[in-house]
């Protein structure tokens, strides 16, 4: 398939074009992903649930999160490839922050970073482009900000709300960041929001108005026992994969294992068998020849 860039995504939002977007974690999947033609594939700290089985998204490691990464944009080299930086990779410090998110380009091999952001957030987004870091702004609900709301919630349903997710949006868009990432907020907000960008958009539970949507893999494979209300399931992999395993299982229960095809070479079998017997005469012969007291080691003399 053709690269498809950063710029190929502004493209097809100034044509009105949709781009499809997908949460990613290993190469064998990117591969097949890049080749359904699936244009952005977000690494995303969502991987310390689906991956590493963590309770939430805050407790994803960042050395396995660069990883990942390299390992997703190694399986889909032509598709854009963006990585979500984990809690409190950037927040303490904006130096650590800077280092981090560059980890995630040459390390990583990152086209594009996400950081969860609000219009704070806008000096470090400033100074993460001047230092040449594409950078996608995630705004609206921030799960890594749950546990101040005692769990996964929505934004922008009051007015207050809605016009905090609009001033961050423009506050980080004019800090410089490339794209926006809106999630959970109603469809009216992210109308609004869209229609003051001048870049593209992607949006997961915010309504049909932005650019490109975006959801979990194994949300949108049915892997996941418990699914966001945006998230519709298209298949049920889930199940499959129960099924194929129940099936191995009685496969080999049965002796109905894949056939084997590897063959010795005429006359080898006898050769194997010959040494067996000749090393276990040898093991037996020195046992009863060689006596090391107990405590002792025995060492070979030079040369042996």
């Amino acid at each position: 398939m053709s690269r498809i860039t950063i710029r190929t995504l502004g493209q097809m939002r100034k044509r009105g074009e949709r781009f499809a977007c997908l949460t990613c974690y290993d190469a064998t999947t990117a591969k097949w992903l890049e080749q359904a033609g699936v244009h952005l594939l977000l690494v995303g700290d969502t991987a310390a649930e689906v991956i590493l089985g963590l309770p939430c998204t805050i407790h994803m490691p960042l050395e396995i999160a660069i990883a990942l990464t390299a390992a997703v944009k190694r399986g889909a080299p032509n598709t854009v490839v963006m990585a979500d930086m984990p809690f409190m990779s950037y927040q303490a410090d904006d130096a650590e922050a800077l280092r981090n998110a560059g980890r995630f380009l040459t390390e990583g091999l990152a086209d594009i970073v996400k950081l969860e952001a609000d219009a704070s957030f806008a000096p470090l987004v400033q100074k993460m482009v001047r230092a040449g870091i594409p950078i996608c702004a995630h705004v609206g609900s921030k799960p890594q900000s749950a546990g101040l709301t005692g769990g996964y919630a929505s934004q922008g349903r009051t007015a207050a709300q809605a016009d905090q997710v609009l001033h961050d949006a423009r506050m980080l868009e004019d800090a410089g960041a490339i794209m926006l990432l809106v999630e959970a907020v109603p469809a009216q907000v992210a109308e609004h929001l869209v229609a003051q960008a001048n870049v593209p958009v992607i949006g997961i539970g915010a309504g049909t108005a932005p650019d490109g949507q975006i959801l979990v893999l194994q949300d949108l494979l049915g892997m996941t026992t418990w699914q966001p209300g945006f998230a519709n399931p298209i298949t049920d992999v889930g199940r499959q994969i129960e099924s194929a395993a129940r099936e191995w299982i009685e496969r080999v229960a049965d002796n109905r294992v894949t056939d084997h095809r590897y063959e010795m070479l005429p006359g080898e079998e006898e050769k194997l068998t010959n040494v067996d017997r000749s090393g276990d005469r040898n093991r037996k012969k020195r046992s009863s020849t060689v006596s090391v007291p107990a405590g002792e080691r025995l060492v070979p003399h030079p040369g042996e």
